[in-house]
């Protein structure tokens, strides 16, 4: 049977199209994904069950699905690659799988114009939305920087950008400047304080594009959405099996990938609770976040890479903050919400943390210089 969720989206013609041997059984939405709609599907296969993972793009967001699942296609061929050439690498549960069309194809474009995938299921791993000890930061941290180094010799044309300027904090900020001045639903006076904390960080914005774009920093294959719950890790040992959600790998900086897994990381609470008045910031979490990232990124991050470490947390979190605000004084036209306010809740957590890491700055440099002056080690 087919959950009625799942019915808006007639699951089992779409399943139907792609390359899936056994017999179709049921189907069910799945995570929490704030952009795409994704579907479990349960098989029997030799009288075993077994499972599919289907997404449908949003093509809202992602305005050239095909151009994503072309990024996304070289890019995991390229890892099944490398990985099989490791001893002791599994290239089947270390990088995701995509299904094929039955005419051969990544991707199946249905009749109303709509663009599904599908994957192999990884089973006995799992992610997590709060972390909840060092060990599995720390295993996000080593997840990521093995992901990026597996991809420093990508060769070929540059992945394209699925998003431009994804994370162009100047621009994001912009934007936000733009939809305080129109205001279109009203919404500026509730947000005051929220608005006040943005605008007072304009210095901000430009930590990294600016030596992006002068060469002072390095651009690499990156993430660019590296959330806790984009890492499977392992359901029985806690070691990281895969990194998901490939949507935005293209050109990026490092430093937005090691941002994001402290921003989603070293927080105690949901991005979308109300901001609870106490100290959210876990410092033990994010020294567990530079000793897994120095072990596999170690070999290959630039000086002045280091040298941002400890400020790429701060940037990336006033950056999604923000993002947070602008959603919600727009009417929240980008992020999947369920209540009225809350991309303003979201926003107010991220400024939270903001503050928090602004007041460990200190402790946090020290970390990083700690840790980067001890030779890196091959996991």
């Amino acid at each position: 049977m087919v959950s009625p969720l799942a019915m808006n989206h007639n699951l089992f013609s779409i399943t139907r199209n792609f390359r899936i041997a056994g017999r179709f059984i049921s189907a069910e939405p799945y995570g929490n994904g704030h952009i795409n709609d994704t579907y479990i599907a349960w098989w029997e296969r030799d009288g075993t069950r077994v499972r599919t993972l289907h997404q449908r793009i949003n093509h809202q967001v992602f305005k050239d699905p095909s151009l994503i699942m072309a990024n996304i296609a070289r890019v995991i061929r390229h890892l099944r690659r490398k990985l099989a050439a490791i001893p002791g690498a599994d290239p089947e549960r270390e990088a995701l799988s995509l299904i094929p069309t039955r005419d051969g194809a990544d991707f199946y474009r249905d009749p109303e114009g709509n663009t599904w995938r599908t994957y192999i299921f990884i089973e006995n791993a799992r992610t997590y939305d709060i972390c909840e000890t060092a060990d599995q930061a720390r295993e996000a941290a080593r997840s990521f920087g093995r992901f990026q180094d597996l991809l420093t010799d990508l060769a070929g044309d540059p992945l394209r950008e699925t998003i431009p300027y994804f994370h162009h904090t100047p621009r994001r900020f912009a934007t936000l400047q733009r939809a305080i001045a129109r205001n279109p639903c009203n919404r500026a006076s509730d947000a005051i304080p929220e608005i006040r904390f943005a605008l007072e960080r304009e210095s901000l914005c430009d930590l990294v594009t600016a030596g992006l774009a002068d060469g002072s920093l390095p651009s690499r294959i990156t993430h660019n959405d590296t959330k806790l719950n984009n890492v499977m890790l392992d359901t029985f040992t806690g070691r990281g099996v895969c990194v998901i959600d490939l949507d935005t790998v293209m050109p990026g900086s490092s430093l937005y990938d090691f941002g994001d897994l402290v921003r989603t990381c070293t927080v105690d609470t949901l991005e979308d609770q109300p901001a609870p008045q106490r100290d959210i910031f876990r410092i033990d979490l994010f020294k567990a976040l530079v000793e897994g990232y120095h072990e596999t990124a170690g070999n290959f991050l630039k000086r002045a890479e280091i040298e941002l470490l400890s400020m790429a947390g701060r940037l990336i979190t006033f950056t999604i903050g923000i993002r947070f605000l602008t959603d919600y004084l727009e009417g929240d036209t980008y992020f999947k919400t369920h209540h009225a306010n809350q991309n303003l809740d979201r926003a107010r957590v991220q400024f939270q943390l903001v503050r928090a890491m602004e007041q460990r700055e200190t402790e946090m440099q020290d970390i990083v210089s700690a840790t980067f002056r001890t030779p890196h080690r091959q996991p």
